[in-house]
This record gives structure tokens, C-alpha cells and sequence, in this order.
């Protein structure tokens, strides 16, 4: 039986696992530990898959397991990570902004104390291995980073997600 939450604005249950709510938790856990920087929808998405796989690039242990063929698994996820964004902007986590690298999103005033608050032991290693890919994404370009998903992931998945060499991250 899957585990279900019901959102206050929203009478329909969301699964918790592989749904809005997870990724949507996830980003604001991101957003907040590279905050004040904004990414746009591909960024966060590769983000996604890096702070759950963090061992692809040489951090610490992987909080999910490593499967094959993972890139299936990214195409996937942009959909989900989307759908959390929303959830999250609907709840105050996230907000959008729009300028000339097209729409991206931040940490709001009131992640800070949302992911303070998480407290159980995946949160806690997921917020370890945020700040972690936080540090790892300050030492790199944007382009750098699309060459990084396209050499782990697949050329195929980061051509899928958009345009690589114009990624919004302010």
C-alpha cells in the first residue's frame, strides 16, 4: 500500500514516493543549500539525480540505490520535478523568477525554516549531501556541469532536457 498525504489546498491524496511532494521536498532542500542561486527547470532536474546519486560523481555514498541504465530515470524525472516546483511555489517554498535566462526558481524566505525542520534520518543525509553538490556545483560552469550529466547520464538525456549551453542559473 503506497503511503498518501493530503495537501490542505488540494482535496486529491499524493503518493509520497516518485510523486510531486518528493521531488518538490527535494528541490527545496537544494535551493536552499546553494541559495541565493536560482536554476531554471534543467538544472534542478539534474540536481534532482545528483544529490540522490552523489557517488556517480565521486561524493558521498548514493542515497538511492544505483540502478542500469539510469537515463531513463532523468527523462523521467524532469516531469516530477516540474510538478514539485509547482506544489512547492503553491506551499511558499519556491519562487519564480523571470529574466533573461528564462524562468528560474529559489528558495523562498520560508525554506529555511521548512528544511530546518525536516528531521529524519533520509532528510538529514539528504540535506548533507545538498550542501555537499552545493559546494561541488560552485566550483564548476554551467557548461562544465552539462558535460558532467551527458558523460554519467547520457548526451541523449541532457539534449532531451533543453538547451545545455544556455542553463539559467543566476
Amino acid at each position: 500500500m503506497a503511503e498518501e498525504v493530503v495537501i490542505a489546498e488540494s482535496s486529491e491524496p499524493v503518493p509520497l514516493f516518485n510523486s510531486a511532494l518528493e521531488t518538490g521536498v527535494r528541490a527545496v532542500v537544494i535551493l536552499d543549500a546553494v541559495h541565493p542561486r536560482a536554476f531554471d527547470l534543467t538544472h534542478l532536474t539534474w540536481c534532482d539525480h545528483l544529490v540522490v546519486h552523489t557517488s556517480d560523481i565521486n561524493g558521498p555514498e548514493s542515497l538511492h540505490p544505483d540502478i542500469p541504465q539510469r537515463t531513463g530515470e532523468l527523462l523521467v524525472r524532469r516531469r516530477l520535478v516540474e510538478e514539485g516546483i509547482k506544489l512547492m511555489r503553491r506551499l511558499h517554498m519556491i519562487e519564480a523568477e523571470v529574466g533573461d535566462r528564462g524562468i528560474t526558481y529559489r528558495a523562498s524566505e520560508d525554506a529555511s525554516a521548512f528544511v530546518e525542520a525536516l528531521r529524519s534520518k533520509y532528510s538529514n543525509e539528504l540535506k548533507e549531501r545538498a550542501v555537499w553538490l552545493a559546494s561541488f556545483l560552485t566550483k564548476r560552469s554551467d557548461s562544465d556541469l552539462a558535460g558532467l550529466i551527458a558523460e554519467r547520464i547520457g548526451r541523449w538525456a541532457v539534449e532531451f532536457q533543453g538547451e545545455a549551453g544556455n542553463p539559467g542559473t543566476t
